[in-house]
């Protein structure tokens, strides 16, 4: 009893703390999903949680997630005006507060979303939606919110995508993930596990059954840097590695990791935290252009893991497995027509040092299959959509990763609300 009035307490003085500008900058400016972020905050003010969920539901259907594992120095509370002079409001904090608070007192999506009025013209139309990711999860909900019967093929036998298998657990708990999807179910939405595009599911298949088809299976394939040694025992993918959880034994190892993103830091910590000797993050640029967020990094140098900026990997050395790697320094640059600064590798600067692993966290790109879907792609390989989210057939829409969208959940989540805002649309 003790611990909930303190907890009160707490998230009263992080509430208070907010301004409630009236230009709202850390709505408009800092959240891509443009959370109402000072009337969800007025209503926690007020101890109002469900009042402030439902506020939240209008724009998002993943706050206990994003409330945790969003950039938020980055985004909302990077542009919080309390950060002008000072710390900014806890944003992250008391979203994810919200979650919790009306979870424990058993409220779900299904009840802020059941006296919404149904629009007739919808009510036996069929959406197929491919994936069970941030996007796709966002477009079923907001699409089963309308009345649309929903489907989901999800390639694995269970949903989330990178959220469950991409996310360390100490960042991102399994249960809040699982309570979030249970809620989007909840609203009547059937799902087919084990299915999987180019495998034993086609689009032509889809069509005959469904009005709309959307895919969200996101681009999870570890890039490269083609460099000399990648291809020996002890490179891994970053993305992989966590996706499949199949790490060697780190125990008095050495390990460097290639990267500045939030997947870098994920992979450096559990490897840490795995009992390997040494970890060291290789970073080509300063750490201040690091994408990754800020808490991130420095949970990561205070568990130990050590950081070397403006650093670039040239060689990976080894008979059969890694031994070596070779590295260069870089200076940053500007370039003509580039407004962030690059890096440039510094003549004579090179050394050595001794490493047993190595993994790849440098972006990620879609799976070959992609290219077998006939649908058109960009230069990158995404699939191509246009402003209303339509892929190359029309009937087909597309968002998240695998269309090319910033690589953070929130911004996926907006593109999948936005991609469902279209079909209804068009479903009308």
């Amino acid at each position: 009893m003790n611990n909930q009035i303190e907890e009160i307490k707490d998230i009263k003085e992080k509430a208070n703390y907010c301004l409630n500008c009236k230009v709202k900058p850390c709505s408009l400016k800092g959240c891509p999903l443009g959370n109402n972020i000072p009337e969800i905050i007025q209503k926690v003010k007020n101890e109002e949680y469900l009042e402030a969920y439902k506020i939240l539901s209008e724009t998002t259907v993943l706050p206990g997630v994003c409330g945790r594992i969003c950039p938020h120095k980055k985004q909302c509370q990077g542009s919080c005006v309390r950060g002008i002079k000072g710390e900014p409001v806890d944003i992250g904090y008391i979203e994810a507060f919200v979650f919790d608070e009306v979870t424990k007192k058993g409220y779900e999506l299904k009840d802020v979303f059941k006296n919404e009025k149904k629009d007739e013209k919808l009510k036996n139309k069929k959406v197929a939606i491919i994936g069970g990711g941030p996007s796709a999860l966002t477009v079923a909900a907001f699409l089963a919110k309308e009345g649309i019967q929903v489907t989901i093929y999800e390639r694995k036998s269970y949903l989330g995508g990178l959220l469950v298998y991409g996310i360390p657990e100490f960042r991102l708990p399994k249960k809040i993930v699982e309570k979030t999807i249970n809620n989007i179910l909840d609203l009547g939405i059937q799902v087919n596990f084990n299915k999987e595009l180019g495998k034993n599911l086609t689009l032509e298949e889809l069509n005959k059954q469904c009005d709309k088809i959307f895919i969200g299976i996101g681009a999870n394939v570890s890039t490269k840097m083609g460099i000399e040694g990648e291809s020996l025992d002890g490179v891994f993918g970053g993305n992989e590695l966590l996706e499949y959880n199949m790490h060697p034994n780190y125990k008095g190892k050495k390990v460097a990791v290639i990267g500045g993103g939030n997947v870098a830091m994920d992979c450096a910590r559990t490897i840490k935290k795995m009992g390997a000797q040494e970890v060291k993050v290789i970073y080509r640029r300063a750490e201040e252009q690091m994408p990754a967020e800020q808490k991130e990094v420095q949970d990561a140098k205070n568990e130990g893991i050590e950081f070397l900026f403006q650093n670039n990997v040239v060689r990976i050395i080894g008979k059969d497995k890694v031994e070596k790697a070779e590295l260069i320094k870089t200076e940053l640059v500007k370039k003509e027509g580039d407004s962030r600064l690059s890096p440039v590798n510094i003549p004579n600067s090179n050394y050595i040092i001794d490493i047993d692993y190595i993994v790849m966290a440098l972006g990620s790109k879609p799976e070959e299959y992609v290219k077998n879907l006939g649908l058109e792609l960009n230069k990158w390989g995404n699939i191509s959509v246009n402003e209303r989210y339509q892929t190359s057939m029309n009937n087909v829409y597309s968002a998240g990763d695998i269309a090319g969208v910033k690589g953070t959940v929130a911004w996926a989540a907006k593109s999948g609300r936005e991609a469902a805002k279209c079909i209804i649309e068009d479903l009308k």
